[in-house]
């Protein structure tokens, strides 16, 4: 039987929540999700007890609007989720930690065939990156999205766009960004060399729900809906055969 996704009811948050309101809120979905959800697909679980095995790894944004099963409409297993500010994937040896542990589990222990790294737009972490400024408060965050820069770099220098392009301009190019630090981790090199992972970089528009997805050989983004399926992967260059 497949997953059902419960409906989302339409209700905006807004900051006159008190903090009594927000965790009952939380409480009540989940007793909700245990007396209504879980029976109806009770079997799935019972399946994913003891054993997983993903379809791919999500590499997204923490930001809060980002729901990579609600998006892809999938199922609990289907998806190894990283998130964190800015979807940030850290060059291989700068910083071993959560992301790059996660990497190296999903590929190694779990063999995923796909890595997705997924921006969106109005994402906050771009905003400051844009603006470092409003970081000042924020060290540990300012230190994060150093590994951002790289995109920064790109757009001021190769860009030319008018600022209300800017923001978009650099969410696309820091998923590409993230995408060529994934190469350096030695597990995920391994595997794009002789075929056996497949990487992609798609931007995520809330407001749409469209998605861009990178297109290694034409060098751009491209509609994920379209007719073929854009690849951000190199070219294998050994064979398992």
């Amino acid at each position: 039987m497949p997953y059902k996704h419960k409906a989302i009811p339409i209700q905006v948050r807004t900051g006159s929540e008190s903090a009594e309101e927000a965790l009952n809120s939380i409480v009540s979905g989940f007793r909700r999700f245990r007396q209504e959800v879980f029976p109806q697909q009770e079997e799935l679980f019972k399946a994913l007890a003891t054993a997983q095995n993903p379809r791919a790894m999500f590499i997204t944004c923490a930001d809060s609007r980002i729901v990579p099963e609600l998006i892809t409409q999938s199922s609990p297993g289907d998806l190894f989720v990283s998130r964190n500010v800015g979807n940030v994937v850290p060059p291989y040896g700068q910083m071993m930690g959560g992301v790059s542990t996660a990497i190296e589990y999903a590929v190694l222990a779990l063999g995923v065939q796909h890595i997705i790294v997924c921006g969106h737009s109005d994402c906050g972490a771009m905003k400051a990156v844009l603006d470092p400024q409003s970081l000042e408060r924020m060290p540990t965050v300012k230190a994060w999205l150093r590994h951002s820069e790289v995109a920064l770099r790109v757009v001021e220098e190769n860009c030319g766009c008018g600022h209300h392009d800017t923001l978009q301009v650099l969410t696309e190019e820091n998923v590409v960004a993230q995408l060529d630090h994934l190469r350096t981790h030695p597990s995920v090199a391994a595997r794009l060399a002789s075929g056996q992972l497949f990487i992609h970089g798609w931007v995520y528009d809330i407001e749409s729900s469209a998605i861009l997805a990178y297109d290694a050989e034409r060098g751009s983004f491209l509609p994920l809906d379209g007719d073929v399926v854009p690849m951000a992967t190199p070219r294998a260059r050994f064979s398992r055969g």
